[in-house]
């Protein structure tokens, strides 16, 4: 991949740093490590542009736009792209992936619309993962076996090598499978795979997840982010807060009180958008979507 290829020479470095509070500096492992937990911290996940029917699209100037212009969230596709941006502007070697939510096990794999980003850093391969819902707050190795334990957040990557079938000789198919531990045992989030990614590539699948009826995000609001003491993911219609090393909150979210959480998330909306977004909510947990 080339830094032409992703223009991220049009990254507003400084307007970025400044936006998660921190100091550039020369690519060390602390410092990717600060940067990848102040990028999840200060930025939400959430599918709100989707919902309202005003996506600017997954191309960088779009991106930068909404996260480093106004103090905007969004979906994988796009804390991917500016996460990318800013590791390839301040010196780290990097490579984009995409890959798929569910388990394979159960039948509930999705298509490859999840991204991520690694770096090449000092020899060893390491998973940043700004862009999902319930994201790591530091990279991850990306060997097998590896763990992480963060402030009581445990995660594990596993490989897995899929022999090819029809093409005698053929390489394995390698991905890799991010699992968080919960309720005592691993649960399994999204599995990436080795493929080369384009940027065609990223906004054929933002197209997919943003506007195919069958999408989770056409259909379901989510917005979470990670608060100093748990994390918070609130949908349409629920309300769910983890801590580490302690039992899920979840229930159903009360009349009137999206609003109210849209504040505790810190959401920068317009007076507009966000009425707007409380009439789609309101609809979609009255149809039950």
């Amino acid at each position: 991949m080339t830094t032409d290829q992703w223009q991220a020479d049009r990254l507003d470095l400084d307007g970025y740093l400044a936006r998660v509070g921190l100091e550039p500096q020369e690519p060390t492992r602390a410092g990717l490590d600060a940067l990848h937990e102040a990028h999840v911290r200060t930025f939400t996940f959430d599918n709100i542009d989707v919902l309202l029917g005003q996506h600017p699209g997954v191309g960088l100037d779009a991106v930068q736009g909404k996260f480093v212009g106004r103090g905007r969230g969004g979906y994988c596709f796009e804390h991917s792209t500016v996460f990318a941006a800013v590791l390839e502007r301040l010196g780290y070697t990097v490579r984009r992936h995409l890959g798929r939510v569910g388990d394979p096990a159960d039948g509930s794999r999705q298509g490859r619309t999840h991204m991520v980003v690694e770096v090449d850093l000092d020899g060893q391969r390491l998973l940043c993962d700004t862009g999902f819902g319930m994201s790591l707050l530091r990279p991850i190795a990306l060997a097998d076996g590896a763990e992480d334990d963060h402030l009581g957040w445990r995660y594990r990557m596993e490989r897995h090598d899929e022999p090819a079938k029809d093409t005698e000789g053929a390489c394995a198919d390698t991905t890799w499978r991010m699992r968080r531990w919960r309720d005592n045992g691993w649960l399994m989030m999204h599995s990436t795979d080795e493929l080369p990614v384009t940027p065609i590539d990223v906004a054929i699948g933002h197209h997919y997840t943003s506007t195919h009826p069958d999408s989770h995000f056409t259909r379901t609001l989510v917005v979470a982010r990670h608060l100093p003491d748990r994390h918070v993911t609130v949908t349409h219609d629920t309300v769910t807060v983890r801590r580490a090393g302690e039992p899920t909150e979840h229930r159903p979210l009360a009349a009137g009180e999206l609003a109210d959480w849209l504040e505790v998330l810190d959401v920068p909306l317009t007076i507009d958008e966000e009425q707007n977004l409380l009439r789609r909510a309101a609809d979609l947990a009255v149809s039950g979507s």
